[in-house]
């Protein structure tokens, strides 16, 4: 079983299904409604946990009772969070997310509330042990010192980072990895129209991805080789929230199962897709080979 450390952000989900999404100044009624646990480094440990990995979160939690319901949704999911920091007197991170049934997009608005966590409470985490090191592309700054410090202490680890949302700094988060899991996000606000031109100039110095959605995936071999895979589309889309983050999930479980990169970007695709034929997270440990 390999063992993965994921820094980022663990959020409440509140999300509500409508018909369509609702125009300005409307008041619609939801088809449904359903509270989960959320954020990126968290949904990619849950589906890596449920293809047979051992994962750790490292981020900040509140001290209120919605941090106690996302920490003890991720140890029900065999995902250690007992290294978290603590930031007292402040609120858990919630993000109400509109769902259209019509089209199967979701729209998000995100409170957060929590300081970000810092490269002296990552330092105090033994990196001995661990196949595997991901980062959201948060805070660069210090996100950056947290990788120079993993370099310095286990040098042969290896090391992702998404990079999901334009940051000041960003780029060089994207210079310093092994891995680098680009959005369509951020690709179009680089002024970039599809996921190719965007990795022939993409800040990267190994291998690098790029999700687009309906229209599949990218990848940049090192040696500047661009390979494109189509999407895995589901008979319906039910579900888009989190689609990402499985992508993401889908490449990691490759490399970290010794496949190829190019096998890596259809594994990506592949529960990508899955993830988009239904709500949530349960049940996608079964779309690919087991750890």
């Amino acid at each position: 079983m390999s063992r993965i450390l994921a820094v980022g952000l663990a959020t409440l989900d509140i999300i509500h299904t409508t018909e369509a999404y609702p125009a300005e100044d409307a008041e619609v009624r939801a088809l449904s409604q359903r509270v989960a646990r959320g954020g990126n480094a968290a949904n990619t440990l849950d589906v890596l946990a449920q293809l047979g990995h051992g994962g750790q979160w490292l981020g900040v939690l509140a001290d209120d009772p919605e941090a106690e319901r996302i920490a003890s949704d991720l140890r029900e999911r065999g995902i250690d969070c007992g290294r978290a920091a603590v930031a007292r007197g402040r609120c858990s991170p919630v993000s109400h997310v509109i769902c259209s049934r019509r089209t199967g997009t979701r729209t998000i608005i995100h409170h957060r509330d929590l300081p970000e966590l810092t490269p002296t409470r990552f330092a105090a985490v033994a990196l001995s042990g661990l196949d595997w090191l991901h980062f959201e592309g948060r805070n660069p700054p210090a996100t950056l010192e947290m990788i120079r410090d993993a370099r310095a202490r286990a040098p042969d680890l290896p090391i992702s980072v998404e990079v999901e949302k334009p940051r000041e700094g960003v780029e060089a988060l994207a210079e310093s990895a092994d891995l680098v899991l680009f959005s369509r996000v951020y690709a179009e606000a680089a002024g970039y129209n599809d996921g190719e031109s965007f990795l022939a100039a993409a800040p990267a110095r190994n291998l690098a991805y790029c999700a687009w959605g309906s229209e599949g995936a990218w990848l940049r071999q090192p040696d500047g080789r661009a390979v494109h895979r189509a999407a895995e589309s589901p008979r319906r889309v039910v579900d888009t929230l989190g689609a990402g983050d499985c992508f993401n999930a889908g490449v990691l479980h490759a490399h970290l199962s010794g496949e190829s990169a190019v096998t890596a970007l259809e594994w990506g695709n592949r529960i990508a897709g899955a993830k988009c034929g239904q709500e949530g997270l349960e049940g996608l440990g079964t779309v690919l080979p087991p750890a």
